[in-house]
């Protein structure tokens, strides 16, 4: 049996993540001593691997414990664990489309500053010189029709 300490340091998880998962029910099998300590076992710790897991491929707590209980209730829920994989699977791809496009963005605008840098290109990045180089980026300004 393995104190909190002991399964945080198992795991790679902090201490308070341990408890915080215990607290929210994520340990089925976690035990306490007759003094209220949690105890873990070798299937405690497993869990906590899981957790572990499931947290760093960014599903949200509820959504693992809806998983757990899947789990709990044995095969016949595989089904139902296999389509929340695959939601959760999608989420993911939604996300790193994001990501990308952000990536992309940021790319445009490292290039911007090295060529403000290398004084290819006037400042435009500072909302401040705007009203200096609003000729520059019409597209991008509200008309003044839109100010009224």
């Amino acid at each position: 049996m393995h104190t909190v300490k002991e399964a945080a340091q198992i795991t790679g998880l902090t201490e308070h993540a341990v408890r915080f998962y215990t607290d929210k029910g994520l340990v089925p099998s976690v035990q306490r001593n007759r003094n209220n300590i949690r105890m873990f076992d070798e299937e405690s710790i497993n869990w906590l691997h899981g957790i572990k897991c499931l947290k760093q491929s960014g599903m949200p707590i509820e959504v693992i414990k809806t998983y757990i209980d899947l789990c709990l209730e044995g095969d016949s829920t595989i089904p139902q664990r296999s389509a929340l994989m695959m939601e959760h699977k999608e989420a993911a791809l939604v996300k790193l489309e994001e990501a990308k496009q952000h990536v992309a963005h940021l790319e445009q605008k490292t290039a911007l500053y090295q060529a403000i840098l290398e004084h290819r290109s006037p400042d435009t990045t500072n909302p401040g010189n705007w009203d200096k180089i609003r000729h520059m980026h019409s597209d991008v300004f509200y008309s003044s029709d839109a100010k009224k």
